[in-house]
């Protein structure tokens, strides 16, 4: 790993952070075997709450799952408060890493490294914690363990609702990326994912054999001509410079091959680069989809659900991330990254006040490169130590600690 600039609130954060790296490493296979799906996080969440309890912190849990931590006193500190961020929740896939610390949940599998975000946040917790108890911590700072980031419009609107940024001038957070190596870390100011939707479109018309096809309402074509037509349409009626693509991921009709069936179903995502053409996409859909099927006779019910906006990395909370990866990680540890159209709830935090995101390199250099959402993730564990000095660094930068 890269030499990196030495501050006494640096050293401090990587020396508390090195004395919990087994134990830290230990947790993340503990959450990693016991994974739980969007608003079911309780085990999670619990564990989340001991741990920086018994590091100082005043903790607050949410309703269903999730919690918020808090280190200093508003009375005595009335000051600005930095708030850091990871998510808790995993997927419904399964796990087939074969490691053993695999997930003992059938289907269910921390496939996104969400356990990696929370381990790490728990590391910047306890190290927070120690600095500030010699002084070289001096700011207010907040944890914010979030649930459901994975299911749309995300958890985060929940923790906004519990008044979770109430305070906060600014948020860090930080997420896996397979695809750079450990040690490093990609930062980009501006927008750093996408808008996402999602959109699931019902046909109903009448059905009938298919050699009197004139005697029905051909569901199953009007069917393909959406399939083809709404992404097409959609590429030439919103810029082209938000990158919309529009990619279905159920198409179903029909159980026999000589009958035309009387309902269909379409469902996918709609992601796009640029949050304004995401605040017209849904009434475009909406006059798009009537307009495909009017020729066809056939009705349509759409359920369109507005998920999540860009991630916008602000531009001075970017370079506060930068500096805090220089002070922890190395001159050298950052590197560039580009916008991505992957969904990330973060971006409602950063609709409400300044932050920034990093991408963490979990990639073991010359090893594989995996993909996120695949049960088949693995990570470099020496990533968990780094997103945790990276994110208590950052909170220590903004507060000019």
């Amino acid at each position: 790993m890269p030499p990196h600039a030495s501050t006494p609130a640096a050293e401090l954060i990587e020396a508390v952070v090195e004395k919990h790296a087994d134990d830290l490493i230990e947790l993340r296979r503990d959450l990693h075997a016991h994974p739980e799906l969007s608003w079911a996080e309780h085990r999670t969440t619990e564990i989340a709450a001991a741990r920086v309890e018994a590091a100082g912190w005043r903790v607050t849990r949410l309703k269903d799952s999730g919690l918020v931590a808090d280190l200093g006193d508003p009375s005595d500190e009335p000051g600005p408060v930095v708030a850091l961020r990871a998510d808790l929740d995993a997927l419904p896939v399964p796990d087939t890493t074969g490691d053993p610390w695999a997930s003992e949940v059938p289907g269910v599998a921390h496939a996104c490294g969400h356990d990696v975000h929370t381990t790490a946040l728990v590391g910047a917790g306890i190290a927070l914690a120690e600095a500030r108890a010699v002084g070289l911590a001096t700011g207010r700072y907040r944890l914010l363990f979030q649930p459901a980031e994975e299911i749309m419009p995300g958890g985060a609107l929940e923790m906004m609702h519990a008044g979770a940024l109430e305070g906060v001038t600014r948020v860090f957070g930080l997420h896996c990326d397979p695809s750079i190596d450990v040690g490093t870390v990609g930062l980009r100011e501006g927008p750093l994912t996408g808008a996402a939707d999602s959109i699931d479109i019902s046909l109903g018309g009448k059905g009938g054999h298919t050699s009197r096809p004139h005697l029905t309402e051909d569901l199953t074509f009007a069917l393909a001509k959406l399939v083809t037509e709404l992404p097409a349409i959609l590429s030439r009626r919103l810029d082209p410079r938000a990158g919309v693509s529009v990619a279905w991921g159920i198409v179903s009709a029909g159980g026999a091959p000589n009958v035309i069936p009387a309902q269909g179903r379409v469902a996918g995502t709609i992601r796009m680069l640029d949050a304004v053409a995401w605040a017209d996409a849904e009434q475009l859909v909406r006059e798009q989809v009537a307009h495909i099927i009017a020729p066809y006779g056939v009705t349509a019910e759409i359920v369109y659900h507005r998920g999540v906006p860009p991630v916008v990395n602000e531009h001075y909370s970017t370079l506060l991330l930068g500096k805090a990866v220089e002070e922890v990680v190395g001159e050298t540890g950052h590197v560039a990254t580009s916008q991505s159209l992957g969904g990330e709830d973060f971006g409602w935090f950063l609709e409400r006040v300044p932050g920034a995101m990093a991408r963490l390199g979990t990639r073991t250099p010359g090893g594989p490169t995996y993909d996120l959402h695949q049960g088949n993730l693995r990570i470099d564990e020496r990533a968990i130590a780094i997103g945790a000095r990276v994110l208590a660094g950052a909170a220590v930068v903004a507060t000019g600690s």
